[in-house]
């Protein structure tokens, strides 16, 4: 079976487990803010239609200084891209034939753009819990190029601390590798403790971050690169012009001013979250520690969950499988925290899976 290697466009998800697409379904596949995009999107989006007859601004000129000024950095620091993808992609570019290490299980397109430009890969793979631990680490360091490292990650929404952080800066600092850190779910934290000021002491550091997920506009794509100058300049040199729309830079520059917006949306999902977990935890079924807006899931009583997966789909329930984590192998399954109602099905269906077992 060939699967999905995303969440979110679930019919192709429907398509390969040959499973027709029920009228009434919820995506809890793809990570977006359950609030939808801040109101000041909606109460002026006719304003953005001003925009398209007019070729955006090549750097990004006014966002950029935005964001640079709320990181407490220079705008030589930052490189705007079309969505983290876009971002990833050109450092796989960057990285051609070099060795990258992944921590897994991770978000399965770093791989994707390492390979495609002829980078050696190896894995750092972290016990089921996944804790952080350094077991081998060291030794693949000392002939790797680049780590990447997902945090907080995907797919289990496990937040690695500062000082963990830290260490592995210094370390691949000792061992002239770059530290590619994605943060594309680190708005979605309560106490997110910051390593972008570390920058200007670290030039082996790359942040990778994202507008999609907390401010629920995957459709338009927006993310960003935080980095030494050095390394933006590398790696803007093979970005093609106007590569971020100008609907998508005005809109990133309203959605940075949200800040009442972001709160809400950090207390709905802690709110959601607790409520989630004291329900599957009462029902014995296993959970990964998540600190944002998505967690694994597991049924203790199956080795992989495919027939749970299944039997959500026949419901139009959609998790994300994990088939293509390695270190996860389907499992777990990968859900969206979504709102109050949503999740209300979510738990009716899931006691109906538990009873249908009995």
């Amino acid at each position: 079976m060939k699967w999905p290697s995303h969440g979110a466009n679930p019919h192709y998800l429907f398509e390969a487990m040959n499973l027709p697409v029920p009228k009434e379904k919820l995506d809890f596949s793809a990570n977006i803010n359950p609030l939808g995009p801040p109101p000041v999107l909606k109460e002026n989006w006719f304003r953005l239609l001003e925009s398209v007859m007019e070729y955006p601004d090549p750097h990004g000129t006014i966002l950029k200084s935005k964001i640079a000024k709320k990181e407490g950095l220079h705008e030589s620091h930052v490189l705007l891209g079309n969505g983290g993808a876009e971002i990833i992609s050109l450092i796989g570019r960057m990285l051609a034939g070099k060795r990258a290490v992944i921590v897994q299980p991770s978000f399965s397109e770093y791989e994707e753009a390492c390979r495609v430009s002829g980078c050696h890969v190896q894995y750092h793979k972290l016990d089921e819990g996944w804790e952080w631990r350094d077991d081998n680490l060291n030794a693949k360091l000392k002939s790797a190029d680049a780590l990447f490292l997902c945090n907080p990650n995907n797919p289990t929404g496990v937040y690695y601390s500062r000082s963990t952080i830290l260490y592995l800066l210094e370390e691949c600092r000792r061992h002239q590798c770059l530290l590619i850190l994605d943060e594309v779910f680190y708005d979605f934290l309560g106490k997110y403790e910051s390593i972008t000021h570390n920058i200007k002491e670290y030039p082996n550091l790359l942040i990778i971050r994202s507008m999609t997920k907390m401010f629920a506009i995957p459709g338009l794509r927006l993310g960003y690169l935080l980095a030494d100058p050095v390394v933006i300049s590398k790696i803007a040199a093979f970005q093609p012009h106007w590569s971020t729309n100008a609907i998508a830079l005005k809109t990133g520059e309203w959605c940075l001013d949200s800040e009442s917006y972001i709160k809400e949306t950090r207390a709905l999902i802690e709110q959601e979250r607790t409520r989630l977990f004291h329900f599957y935890q009462k029902h014995g079924l296993l959970v990964s520690q998540s600190r944002v807006n998505f967690y694994l899931l597991k049924d203790p009583s199956l080795e992989d969950q495919h027939s749970f997966l299944q039997y959500l789909l026949h419901r139009g329930i959609i998790p994300r499988h994990t088939v293509n984590f390695p270190g996860l192998e389907g499992k777990w399954l990968r859900f969206a925290i979504k709102g109050p109602e949503a999740n209300d099905k979510l738990m009716g269906e899931v006691e109906k899976w538990l009873d249908s077992r009995l």
